[in-house]
C-alpha cells in the first residue's frame, strides 16, 4: 500500500507525474518526427509525380486541339477538291502527341498512386502504441 505522498516504487506523486511527462513528451516528439519523416517521404514521389501529369494533361489537350484541326481539314477537304497533304500530318502528330499524353500522364498518375496519401507506418506504429498503452492500463489495474 502507498504512503502518504508517496508510491509503492518510494517515488512521490509528482516525480511519477514528472516522468510521466517526459516520456509522453518524448514519446509525441518520436510520433511527430516518424509522421512528419513519412509525409516527406511521400511528398518526394508527388514532385516527381505531379509535374509529369500536368505535361500529360497538356499534352493530351493538345492532342483535342489538333484532332480539332484534322476534322475542320477533313471537312474543308470533302467540299474542296485539294490533296489530302496537311491532313494526313494533323492526323501524324495528333496521334504522336496523344500517345505522348497519355503515357506522360499515365506515369505520373502511377507515382501519385504509389506514393499515396496516408502515412501508413505511422498509424500501424499509433494502434501499436494504442494496443500496447491499453494492456499496460490493464496490468496496472
Amino acid at each position: 500500500m502507498a504512503t502518504s505522498g508517496y508510491t509503492q516504487n518510494g517515488k512521490s506523486v509528482s516525480e511519477v507525474l514528472h516522468e510521466f511527462k517526459d516520456e509522453l513528451k518524448e514519446f509525441l516528439t518520436t510520433r511527430f518526427q516518424m509522421l512528419r519523416s513519412e509525409l516527406m517521404q511521400k511528398m518526394s514521389g508527388w514532385k516527381l509525380g505531379i509535374p509529369v501529369l500536368m505535361i500529360g494533361l497538356l499534352m493530351l489537350a493538345m492532342t483535342f486541339v489538333l484532332f480539332t484541326g484534322l476534322l475542320v481539314a477533313a471537312i474543308a477537304l470533302a467540299f474542296n477538291a485539294q490533296p489530302w497533304g496537311y491532313a494526313l500530318s494533323f492526323a501524324i502528330v495528333t496521334v504522336i502527341y496523344g500517345a505522348a499524353g497519355a503515357a506522360f500522364a499515365l506515369y505520373g498518375w502511377r507515382k501519385i498512386k504509389d506514393s499515396g496519401i496516408v502515412p501508413e507506418r505511422t498509424i500501424k506504429v499509433l494502434k501499436q502504441d494504442g494496443v500496447w498503452i491499453q494492456s499496460e492500463a490493464r496490468t496496472q489495474v
